[in-house]
């Protein structure tokens, strides 16, 4: 990320708490959980059938004057997986928060095993069964993996001594029973877990005890794909068990993969249940935004002759003599497979990472490396894989998001004008469409795609060459990936030079006008639009011999 979009002591990436300071023990992750060597526990597919589905009756949900929720009456089967779908604002969020405890619905009420309850707090509906995996994992920073999984039910030797062997030894059993042995360490330090690595503790915080219902709130949104298909099998085990499984996700390949049935919410109210077999993406999408699928990559070609960005034999600590050229208005795609080097090639082109050699040319200028300053004056600019830790101030307001990168633009002698500042704001926040009342209201409060607009109304202020956006649509529903789709359009017809890194073939197909393949750091290959399949992306993502390699576009 450059130094610009740098987060301060102001940023806090996880909110974590400290253990001293988390939730009364009854209601800490893992406090009711049953052990196996406790007289009467049960693990996981002894349980007796529940007498009827846990879900919704005719719930509904207003916050003052705005309405959530509309009569929304839905099940969650028993050893069936129930996919939520919906455009951010839809209503999932309201609705498993009510599920959890943490909303009371305004109408309407809430089943548990076909019996009417009235969730009052968390604590209530994990001791009844419902658990969930957040899409943020909240992690103690200085304990270890062990202890954030057990944490509220710590097991202790003489003298309330915690007792670091049994901790280890349950741990241990927990990854191998889950199918994460090998992807976490129980040693391992809470802050020094990855992004995937915490999404995984809090999954495994989530399966402790007798669970009857468990919400995953896209949990591979941080997963490679190794550790996705650990998850899957995991929540193929839960259906076997008959447990009910709620999978709130924006990736389609997803949900066909794992769902059994589809919901569909629009504007707070439930349009439909589907068989997963029986539907089509199309059919997701038109019920989800109203309109086709195939609208979605509407855009013309619009690239001149003009080499705005040109990378020659750049080698870095994780990439390798890559080359590359990006030309005014054109959208290169970056492709590859986890650890391919596409993060770190655009975090390097950007000043944040060091390059030991090869030659960068902006605009037929050379760029010097490793200075984000450097990199955003001659006019690059990176909206960076990992938006909350790596480009958003969370706890600051649109407006102070939006203008950081310009505010020697906003400055009179040496104090930014604040009404100047505003105007800057609201002037990208309609043109991008961010919904917020005002340009005063915290990013963290914002939905996915309304913060990822906020990423590129900061470098659209700035007036980039050359914009590089890794992973600009991660985490964020069909609606507003649209609505980003049409902002790198619009770029494009403007002359900006754009590189796009996604993991989703399908997004680069539609967006890109030539897919650039990496593998291990290199350059395997390059695609042409009418080239690019996603069979032959993925044999250039996967060659063994990156110099034999004999799929359309191939480097030699």
């Amino acid at each position: 990320m450059t130094s610009a979009s740098r987060p301060t002591g102001d940023h806090h990436p996880t909110g974590a708490p400290h253990p001293a300071e988390a939730r009364p023990a009854g209601d800490r992750p893992g406090a009711d959980r049953p052990r196996s060597d406790r007289p009467g526990a049960d693990r996981p597919g002894t349980r007796r059938p529940p007498a009827g589905p846990t879900g919704f009756a005719d719930v509904g949900k207003h916050f003052g004057t705005v309405q959530a929720l509309t009569g929304v009456t839905l099940d969650f089967p028993p050893g069936r997986v129930t996919a939520l779908m919906g455009e951010n604002g839809a209503g999932k969020s309201t609705l498993l928060k009510i599920l959890t405890g943490d909303h009371r619905p305004s109408t309407g009420h809430v089943l548990v095993d076909g019996e009417r309850v009235e969730l009052r707090s968390p604590t209530q509906a994990r001791a009844l069964g419902i658990r969930i995996v957040p899409q943020e994992p909240e992690i103690v920073p200085h304990v270890s993996v062990a202890e954030n999984v057990h944490v509220g039910a710590l097991p202790t030797a003489a003298g309330r001594r915690l007792d670091r062997a049994e901790l280890r030894r349950r741990t241990t059993a927990d990854l191998e029973r889950f199918g994460f042995s090998g992807l976490l360490d129980p040693e391992l330090l809470g802050s020094d877990l990855t992004a995937a690595q915490r999404q995984l503790v809090e999954i495994m915080r989530a399966l402790t005890g007798e669970a009857k219902l468990i919400a995953f709130d896209e949990p591979t949104s941080s997963l490679s794909e190794h550790e996705t298909e650990a998850l899957f099998a995991l929540i193929d085990r839960l259906r076997a068990q008959g447990i009910a499984v709620v999978y709130v996700s924006h990736r389609m390949r997803e949900i066909f993969r794992i769902a059994d049935r589809i919901a569909v919410l629009r504007d707070g109210a439930l349009v439909g249940v589907q068989d997963a077999s029986r539907t089509t993406e199309g059919d997701l999408v038109r019920q989800m935004v109203g309109r086709d699928l195939s609208t979605l990559f509407e855009r013309r070609a619009v690239a001149t002759d003009r080499v705005v960005l040109d990378v020659r034999d750049v080698t870095t600590d994780h990439v390798r003599g890559v080359n590359l050229t990006v030309r005014a208005g054109e959208v290169v795609g970056l492709a590859g497979l986890v650890g391919a080097g596409r993060s770190e090639l655009a975090l390097a082109l950007a000043g944040d990472l060091p390059v030991h050699s090869g030659s960068i040319t902006l605009d037929g200028r050379p760029l010097p490396p490793g200075s984000p300053g450097r990199a955003i004056r001659a006019g690059l600019g990176l909206a960076p894989e990992e938006r909350k830790d790596q480009a958003l101030f969370l706890h600051r307001s649109i407006r102070e998001n939006t203008s950081i990168a310009v505010l020697e633009r906003l400055r009179r002698l040496r104090f930014v004008r604040r009404s100047a500042e505003r105007d800057l704001a609201r002037q990208y926040a309609d043109r991008l469409r961010v919904r917020t009342p005002s340009v005063e209201q915290e990013v963290r409060t914002l939905s996915g795609g309304n913060q990822q607009k906020v990423v590129l109304a900061r470098w659209l202020a700035r007036r980039p060459k050359v914009l590089i956006l890794d992973e600009p649509t991660r985490g964020i529903d069909v609606g507003a990936k649209a609505e980003i789709y049409r902002i790198i359009a619009d770029l494009a017809e403007q002359g900006v030079a754009l590189v796009v890194v996604s993991s989703e073939l399908p997004e680069l197909l539609g967006l890109a006008d030539r897919i650039v393949v990496m593998q291990g750091g290199r350059v395997t290959g390059e695609l042409s639009r009418a080239e690019a399949t996603e069979t032959a992306v993925l044999r250039l993502a996967m060659a063994d011999d990156i110099t034999t390699t004999t799929a359309p576009g191939a480097a030699s």
